[in-house]
Order: C-alpha cells, then sequence, then structure tokens
C-alpha cells in the first residue's frame, strides 16, 4: 500500500545563468498551465522569489549570479524544512538544479537522512577549478557530496557538503563531449549511474535498481528531475537560446516511467522538477507537456491537500 503523502508546492524565480526573465519565469508559467491544478494546490502562490540578477561572477571568480542564488538557497532551505516538518511532499517547481543545494540539505536536517535520486542529462559534478562559468547547476552534485575534498567557494547558508557519494544515483547522463571541453572526469566510478542510452531502454529497470540501492543505504531521499535528460526533439525549451544542444536523451515516455517507479518509493520525501525557460516555448507547449508528465507520473501517489 502506497504512504498518504500531501503535496506542498514551492516555486523558484530564479535564474542561474542571470538572465533577466528566462527560468525565473518557469514557476509562474507552468501553474499557468495548469501544474499547481494536477496536485489540488490553491491557485495563490507566495514563490521564493531571489534578488534581481546579476549575469557575472563577483570579482571574477565564486558563482555566476551568486547574490541571487544564496538569497535563494536561504529561503528555499527553510520552506522545504518547514513543508517537511509539517509532515507533507515537496513539490519543487522552477529555476535549476541549484535548488538541490537547498532542498537536500533540508530533507538531512528534518529526519537525520538524505539521499539523491537524480534525472539529469549532466554529472553537473564539475569543480569550482574546472568550471568556466561559474554556475551552481555545474557543480551541485560535488558541493553536495564533497568528492575530491571539494568545499563551497562562498558562505553558503546551508550545511555542505550534506550527503555521501554512496546515496546518490544519476540517470540520463550524456554529457561526455561537455566533460572533455573542461577536461571534468566522470565520477561514474565514485557514484551510482547510468546512461541516458541505459535509461532510454529501460526504463523502469535502471529507476527500480537506482531506487533499491537508495533504500539499502538510507530512509529518505530526494527526487530531482532536471527536464535537459529529454531529447532535443522532445523538449526544445531549455538552455538558453542559441546553445549547442546535446545529443541523444530520453522520450517523455521513458522519463515518465523512471520518475513514476522513483515517486512510489516510500522512501522519496521530495521532488523538484528544473530547467525550463519560458523564453524558448512562446507556444506554451512545452509548458503543458510538462504538466502531462507531472500529472502521469504522480498519478495515485500523491493524494491533494
Amino acid at each position: 500500500m502506497q504512504p498518504v503523502r500531501v503535496p506542498e508546492l514551492i516555486g523558484v524565480r530564479f535564474d542561474g545563468m542571470g538572465r533577466a526573465v528566462g527560468q525565473a519565469a518557469a514557476a509562474p508559467v507552468l501553474r499557468e498551465q495548469g501544474f499547481a491544478r494536477v496536485f489540488g494546490a490553491a491557485e495563490a502562490f507566495e514563490d521564493v522569489v531571489a534578488p534581481p540578477p546579476v549575469a557575472r561572477r563577483r570579482d571574477g571568480v565564486g558563482y555566476l549570479n551568486e547574490e541571487a542564488l544564496l538569497a535563494m538557497l536561504t529561503e528555499l532551505h527553510e520552506r522545504t524544512g518547514a513543508a517537511l516538518a509539517a509532515g507533507r511532499f515537496p513539490v519543487v517547481h522552477g529555476a535549476d538544479c541549484s535548488v538541490l543545494l537547498a532542498t537536500v540539505p533540508a530533507l538531512k536536517a528534518a529526519g537525520g537522512h538524505a539521499g539523491l535520486l537524480h534525472l539529469d542529462a549532466h554529472e553537473d559534478a564539475t569543480s569550482m577549478t574546472s568550471t568556466d562559468s561559474g554556475e551552481a547547476a555545474n557543480m551541485e552534485i560535488r558541493l553536495l557530496t564533497g568528492l575530491d575534498g571539494e568545499r563551497p567557494a562562498a558562505g553558503m547558508p546551508v550545511p555542505l557538503p550534506a550527503i555521501g557519494p554512496d546515496v546518490v544515483a544519476i540517470l540520463g547522463v550524456r554529457d561526455a563531449a561537455f566533460r572533455k571541453e573542461l577536461d571534468v572526469p566522470s565520477v561514474a566510478g565514485q557514484l551510482f549511474l547510468r546512461t541516458a542510452e541505459e535509461v532510454g531502454a529501460a526504463p523502469r529497470d535502471c529507476a527500480c535498481e537506482a531506487v533499491a540501492r537508495l533504500q539499502a543505504v538510507t530512509p529518505a531521499w530526494w527526487l530531482h528531475v532536471d527536464l535537459d535528460v529529454l531529447s532535443r526533439q522532445a523538449f526544445r525549451a531549455c538552455g538558453a537560446p542559441g546553445e549547442v544542444q546535446l545529443p541523444g536523451g530520453l522520450s517523455w515516455e521513458a522519463l515518465t516511467i523512471a520518475a513514476g517507479e522513483a515517486l512510489r518509493s516510500p522512501g522519496c520525501r521530495g521532488w523538484s522538477v528544473a530547467i525550463y525557460n519560458p523564453d524558448l516555448d512562446p507556444d506554451r507547449s512545452d509548458a503543458a507537456r510538462i504538466v502531462a508528465f507531472a500529472r502521469d507520473a504522480s498519478a495515485g501517489v500523491l493524494t491533494p491537500a
């Protein structure tokens, strides 16, 4: 029997690249297309709103759009922790993968245990010394786990590292060319990882294997979906205009199967959906597809408040 889980929606208006709009507009646009109705949530929302973006790194080092990043993490950590303390299931929507720097530590603080099932085209384990952009969303796995001694480059408002690599599973990776350009080695030997090709061929099996690995080492873990795990043919509204997209990727069907299996696990305690850029979705068809994905993946799992 599935546990009863009541969702609490938390929108995040933040763009890690420092764009004036971009991913910062994702949360309200998704709700306009029915995202909140999927979870039986009210229409009125108080999103996590970051300060105005600055598309540069402080003194040429540190994190891109750092002031907004740290402010967003502070509020999101508090909001996620409050939802968990109230016995609810946080559903974070909008922004980018840097939200994990708040949600996973909040889960750890709530019950002393945390892990992560990460559906993403990238390993997101770039080090600060290797980054070409300073974008936190490219390095959150390394910051969360402290891989190779990585420590935050700024006064993070959350305790990091928060978890070990043994409680992280990544599904859907296809970023070998990206990592080669930055001379960043794969972390496949340090944590559980399955490629996009593997997940696309057997999404249910890969998700079940990842869930089993996590359940063996932690009673509570977070599910994160970076929508760039999808193929360009399936989903176009991620990244920046003109950005070179990675070849390959998952179909909506494969992503729905994998995420649905994860959500059905009693160990899954929260969910985030990120990397949607409404600027690249003028007819809102991709937003509507995200809403349909959320509905199908969570069917029978989350009980509206």
